[in-house]
């Protein structure tokens, strides 16, 4: 059941939601790929390789304000261990 502000209508978020979950059921993993794969390739034609160095620096430095040490152990273990 949807939480409704007293008007009674939807909120934004919850339309987003429900819009999102009814999407999702009618397409599958390989629709998301292929749209995930042309967006991609869209954003690299826009924008050079300066770009991207930023928005990972800046993802990083994000990353590294709400993490500690032994996250990035963590992560590490995981990805070594494929």
């Amino acid at each position: 059941m949807a939480n409704t502000k007293s008007n009674g209508k939807m909120t934004r978020q919850e339309a987003g939601r429900m819009g999102g979950q009814a999407t999702s059921r009618k397409h599958s993993k390989e629709f998301y790929q292929q749209i995930g794969k042309k967006g991609g390739q869209a954003t690299s034609r826009n924008h050079d390789k300066d770009f991207y160095q930023e928005i990972g620096r800046k993802g990083g430095e994000a990353t590294s304000e709400t993490h500690d040490r032994d996250f990035y152990k963590e992560i590490g273990r995981k990805g070594g261990s494929r």
